[in-house]
């Protein structure tokens, strides 16, 4: 038995939960360390490479390695499930997962489109079971304490977010799943972009964007044995394979509450190291902040008279990474036991992925669009 804080001096015990990943790959492995450690018990993984989820089961005493998804779902020992496959599998799998009565931990993005956004969470009313999005930058240290700092009013109402994540030379699984589009839905804004628009749109309280403009370039992946990597997220690249998405994109969202946005990520990009940094950075009329959340580091600039003053905040631990996933698997633990609101709910994923493919349409049009309703 396992105990999780709940309120000033209070523990609550938390029942053992029993927990399936579904794939194998880089992720699922992530997710299967985290959740070990925020106390979960790892029972099967499925994968339809059966030698990596054999692997990986190996790793976890006590975790079965399943031929197939439905041998996973009807074990009774697992009440919660983890979605960490290609993108075009995110629906199919969570929905045989919710009617399965599983709740569910759904990697980002949570579909390929909004249309499929609208199945999930239908499926999940249906079956009152829970959907927790993988927003795990959401969960970093200095995520947590801009978070604080915000709903504080300390630096005032926001006028403008700047997101930036900048890969060197960092496509993932090149030619493979992650740069063809009709398995991952888009690139490097599909990818990264995802917790960069997250991570604004939660700091800022989820305001209602109404035109985004995007542009989306692909310039370093083709041809795929010409490219010079650095990092191979997703594993080695595939010569014969395919590379039809974005590796940089460039983004100006307007909000209803006259916020702005702008948005830079890059999986690939000719320039020296850190010569551009990767941050949030939240611009008010009452102060400002640059919430860098993989270098542990949150400075605050705020007014003092008529002069401002920079102060940085000291945030727990030394290891963001490591501590933001095993904070989401805390959340998602507590969220399952208790029927609690997830870290980040289906909704918001929704709202994050009505962005997302208003981008792409801008991009696909050379001009700025109306936001659908993210409602």
């Amino acid at each position: 038995m396992h105990c999780i804080g709940r309120g000033e001096g209070v523990w609550l015990p938390l029942m053992s939960i029993g927990l399936g990943i579904v794939g194998a790959g880089t992720v699922a492995r992530l997710h299967a360390g985290a959740a070990v450690k925020a106390g979960m018990r790892l029972v099967g993984i499925c994968d339809v490479d059966a030698p990596r989820a054999e692997t990986l089961a190996a790793e976890h005493p006590g975790a079965m390695a399943t031929a197939t998804l439905d041998e996973l779902l009807t074990r009774n020992d697992i009440a919660a499930v983890v979605v960490a496959v290609p993108n075009v599998h995110h629906k199919q799998v969570t929905l045989a997962a919710l009617r399965a009565g599983k709740d569910v931990l759904l990697e980002k993005p949570m579909a390929m489109n909004t249309a499929e956004c609208d199945e999930i969470i239908e499926v999940a009313a249906q079956t009152d079971r829970i959907v927790q999005m993988g927003f795990v930058c959401r969960c970093a240290p200095a995520a947590a304490a801009a978070r604080d700092i915000v709903t504080a009013g300390t630096i005032g109402r926001i006028y403008h977010a700047k997101a930036s994540l900048y890969r060197r030379r960092g496509i993932p699984g090149l030619g493979r799943w992650f740069t063809t589009k009709s398995q991952s839905g888009g690139g490097a804004l599909m990818d990264v972009g995802v917790h960069l628009i997250d991570l604004v749109l939660h700091l800022t309280e989820f305001p209602t964007p109404t035109r985004a403009s995007a542009v989306c370039t692909s310039t370093f992946g083709d041809p795929i044995g010409g490219y010079g990597f650095e990092e191979m997220w997703g594993g080695p690249p595939d010569p014969d394979g395919v590379f039809d998405v974005e590796d940089a994109a460039t983004a100006l969202v307007r909000f209803g509450d006259g916020m702005s946005m702008e948005l830079n990520v890059t999986w690939a990009v000719d320039l020296p190291e850190a010569a551009l940094r990767d941050a949030v950075v939240l611009l008010g009329d009452r102060g400002g902040c640059v919430v860098d959340i993989w270098n542990n580091e949150l400075i605050v600039t705020g007014h003092q008279g008529n002069r401002l003053v920079d102060a940085q905040s000291d945030l727990p631990g030394d290891n963001a990474w490591d501590s933001a996933w095993q904070t989401q698997h805390e959340r998602f633990r507590r969220c399952v036991s208790e029927r609690s609101a997830p870290a980040a709910s289906a909704r918001e994923g929704r709202a994050v992925q009505t962005l997302i493919d208003a981008l792409y349409r801008s991009a696909g049009q050379g001009q700025e669009v109306a936001v659908e309703s993210v409602g």
